[in-house]
Parts: structure tokens; C-alpha cells; sequence
């Protein structure tokens, strides 16, 4: 079953963070991609076309004439016949090297009349040499924390009036803001050190978004946490 509140969680950080930073601002971009690598860590459906006009705006998606892909001439019969969304990647479960469906994007996607990829996919690196896609488009986005991320999303979620929106976020915890699939490498010193998270707790202060954390079907209870010193210093905010 798809996770709708995560769905639903990014694709209103991508318009808010559209709506609240300045048109050409490079950094949006990175944050795009940062969001949609968290998401893919979760049971999600493909959202992108929620946003498309904002991705496409910011340079994270690109859109083409079909007749645009590099291999339309050799495979005209196949391109001719989508008449639904497509991902072009084959994926063969029964390969040796079969990993999974995390690479499903890489060759792109059609969504008809049109031709799709995201930066930094291997249809996008492709276009890139082609020429077809230049100067900043033609730049992988950069590799951000999320934690830096969300400290921009509570910015602007508070420049919104939007307190829960920040608890939102907040509820995931310092293993998965700040750390990784081994958890928070962080002491408690560390992370009140860091210049985002201490952004982010003051605007959770400062808002009262704690409350809405609580409610969140992902604010695990700190006794379940790997390190429970880290998540009462993060639930003491």
C-alpha cells in the first residue's frame, strides 16, 4: 500500500518551497532531488505529475518531443505505440544482476505526447552529451542534507503560518533528518552544534510545531530508538 502521507508530505514541500524562494534560485533544484531520494526510501507511488509544472520550472524533470529520444529513429515502432505512462527501463527480475526497482527512472519516462527524465538520470546524462540540455540543466544537482532541507522547509513553513507542516517533519527524528541507515552517528553535543538543526528546533519553538510531531503516525516513541539519549534531547525541543 502506497504511503499517501509521505507522498502528500513531499509534494507540498516542493510548492511550498516553490512558492517561498526566488525564481532562479539554483538551490531549489537540490532540494528537489533530495526530497524525491527521501521518498524513494518509503513504499511510494510515482508523484511527480502532482508538481511537474514546478519540477519542470526548476530544472529537476525535463520534458521533450518524443522524437527528441536518442534512440527514437532505431525504436520509432516501439515510441509509436505507448499510449500510456511508461517507464523505458527493462527491468528483468530474473537477471543475475537484478537489484531491485530503485533504477526504474533512469532511462526516462513517457508520458504521451511527451518524453520525460529527471537531472542527474541516465537519460539526462545522455541528453547532457547530446547537447540537448546546456549551462545549468546540463549540472547534476548537488548533493544536500536532508536536514538542510527540512531547516529550509520550516523557514518557509513558518513564513506560511504553517506550524504543523514543520512538526510534519520534525516527527521523523535526528536518525533519519541527520543520520542514515545505520542511524545518527551524532552525540547530542554534535547536533546542537549544527547550524540547521538548531534552526529548525528554534522554529519548532518558536511555533509550537512540537505538539503536531506527537501526532504523527512517524514520531517513533524514544524508548524504540536506537539511541534514546539523541531522541529525548530531540523530543525536549
Amino acid at each position: 500500500m502506497s504511503e499517501h502521507v509521505i507522498e502528500d508530505l513531499v509534494a507540498d514541500s516542493v510548492r511550498l518551497l516553490d512558492d517561498r524562494t526566488a525564481s532562479g534560485d539554483p538551490r531549489v533544484r537540490d532540494w528537489f532531488a533530495r526530497l524525491y531520494g527521501f521518498q524513494d526510501g518509503f513504499d511510494c507511488s510515482f508523484t511527480h505529475f502532482r508538481v511537474m509544472d514546478i519540477l519542470l520550472r526548476r530544472g529537476y524533470a525535463y520534458r521533450f518531443p518524443l522524437d527528441r529520444h536518442p534512440d527514437f529513429t532505431e525504436r520509432a515502432a516501439y515510441f509509436a505505440a505507448l499510449t500510456e505512462f511508461t517507464a523505458l527501463r527493462t527491468i528483468d527480475e530474473d537477471a543475475p544482476d537484478f537489484d531491485g526497482y530503485d533504477d526504474w527512472l533512469q532511462d526516462g519516462y513517457v508520458d504521451p505526447p511527451f518524453l520525460y527524465c529527471d537531472a542527474d538520470t541516465a537519460l539526462w546524462r545522455r541528453m547532457v552529451s547530446l547537447g540537448e540540455l546546456r549551462g545549468p540543466d546540463s549540472v547534476p544537482p548537488r548533493q544536500t542534507p536532508l536536514i538542510d532541507v527540512v531547516r529550509e522547509i520550516a523557514v518557509a513553513a513558518e513564513a506560511d503560518g504553517s506550524p504543523q507542516f514543520i512538526g510534519e517533519w520534525y516527527a521523523f527524528g535526528c536518525e533519519t533528518l541527520v543520520g542514515g541507515p545505520a542511524g545518527c552517528p551524532f552525540d547530542v553535543d554534535e547536533l546542537a552544534d549544527m547550524p540547521a538543526v538548531r534552526d529548525l528546533r528554534a522554529a519548532v519553538r518558536r511555533t509550537g510545531a512540537l505538539a503536531f510531531a506527537r501526532k504523527s503516525p512517524y514520531a517513533a516513541p524514544v524508548e524504540f530508538a536506537d539511541d534514546d539519549e539523541l531522541e529525548a534531547w530531540w523530543w525536549k525541543a
